[in-house]
């Protein structure tokens, strides 16, 4: 009988974090899969990532230099790709580490993973397959890693839910892999109730009749010590100053924030006008605010910003009047734990999950109501920057912990 107080060992699958070396500053699912990394440290883990044509199993000692690598020191890396690599035309950061990861692999399968479970069994018996980043659910590799306990996270739903706030052809994409993790995974998890909702609705629409159990395991949030001396020296903080947080993508509304600072601008005199601070990277499918913000003037009180570190981000939060989040969908949303984290007024739209996570702790606007936004945000800014009690924000062992129980209950009943 498997011992119920003991870690399960694992093998973590980091091909999405290996990707995203050196492509800039890390997005809520690449936390988590860099969070999960890190946690192995002190666990019994072998790691897999996909490379060229094949899947590495790679040994710990591998995980600290991901880590190294995706917090943006490449030392160690080779100079250039490998052949395989540059056969297949890739090149930049994530080749070199391909590279560098599959000559230090334990062995390479093919890309159907075959003879790995068998590997894996030999290496580290009763591990379970663990799979937190939307990458690599591939139909072929979850079947032939069994019969290894299989575990995928799912953030959201999006692509399926609003396919028109994904880029072009991502909504069959994820799709696939949903169903692939559906079909062949042992556990779902999800980040928040509201998505394993989101799973269990999609499951019965698409026809799923495995019926793997799915539990909700709300992510930690990081609330990095803020570094006022991280601010870029150009940044102007002498007015209320407002902070929206995360890609510039349709789904994220950052067009009704232009339109909300179009409003206060008509009404308010330029030096009480607020400033909005939008930090994030651009993303796709957005044109149009794209142009928008390409015609704003450089002294203006809009400032686009992106690849600040995240003491800088911190200390910006910090120091704001409030978090504004108007986002059609969410699975999560982490700026919201980060602000109310530190007692920072939070205005957001009526998300479930941010009802699940915040309670009545945030101001609930319509995210079509550019008024109501423009009127709170107004009143916000008349005075000095509101320190609210902070909320008691979710930390990683409670996310890691109910996961590592499931797994060992499961396997318990296994065996028993």
């Amino acid at each position: 009988m498997a011992d119920m107080t003991a870690s399960p060992a694992f093998l973590l699958d980091v091909s999405r974090l290996v990707s995203r070396i050196g492509t800039g500053p890390l997005t809520g699912i690449d936390r988590v899969e860099a969070a999960w990394l890190a946690h192995m440290a002190d666990r019994p883990h072998l790691l897999l990532c996909r490379v060229t044509r094949g899947q590495a199993l790679l040994p710990p000692a591998a995980g600290p230099l991901i880590l190294r690598w995706i917090a943006g020191d490449l030392s160690g890396l080779p100079a250039r790709p490998g052949w395989r690599e540059r056969l297949a035309r890739q090149s930049g950061a994530p080749a070199l580490a391909r590279t560098a990861l599959r000559q230090m692999a334990l062995t390479v399968a093919n890309r159907d993973g075959r003879g790995l479970a068998a590997e894996m069994q030999r290496r580290l018996p009763g591990a379970a397959y663990l799979n937190v980043g939307h990458s690599n659910l591939d139909r072929r590799l979850l079947i032939g890693l069994a019969p290894l306990m299989r575990v995928v996270l799912i953030h959201d739903t999006i692509p399926l839910d609003h396919p028109e706030f994904t880029r072009q052809g991502q909504a069959p994409k994820f799709r696939a892999r949903l169903m692939n993790a559906l079909n062949f995974a042992d556990l779902i998890v999800t980040v928040s109730q509201a998505t394993a909702e989101n799973v269990a609705l999609w499951r019965g629409r698409l026809a799923v009749t495995r019926r793997a159990p799915i539990i909700a395991a709300p992510i930690g949030t990081t609330l990095t010590p803020p570094d006022p001396s991280a601010i870029p020296a150009d940044l102007p903080l002498d007015r209320p100053l407002f902070v929206t947080l995360g890609t510039i993508e349709p789904r994220k509304n950052h067009a009704l924030l232009l339109d909300v600072w179009e409003r206060l601008a008509r009404r308010l005199s330029a030096e009480k006008m607020p400033r909005l601070l939008i930090l994030g990277r651009r993303g796709w499918e957005n044109a149009e605010v794209f142009a928008r913000l390409d015609k704003l003037p450089k002294d203006g009180a809009v400032i686009e910003r992106a690849g600040l570190p995240d003491a800088a981000v911190a200390a910006l939060i910090s120091r704001s009047h409030g978090l504004l989040m108007p986002s059609r969908a969410e699975g999560f949303g982490l700026p919201l734990t980060e602000a109310a984290g530190r007692g920072i007024p939070v205005l957001t739209a009526p998300l479930p999950s941010a009802r699940e996570l915040l309670g009545d702790y945030p101001r609930y606007l319509d995210a079509d109501d550019s008024a109501a936004w423009a009127d709170t945000i107004a009143e916000l800014a008349a005075g000095p920057a509101m320190s609210l009690k902070p909320i008691a924000v979710s930390s990683w062992s409670g996310h890691f912990m109910p996961i590592e129980q499931a797994i060992m209950s499961r396997q318990n009943n296994l065996t028993a």
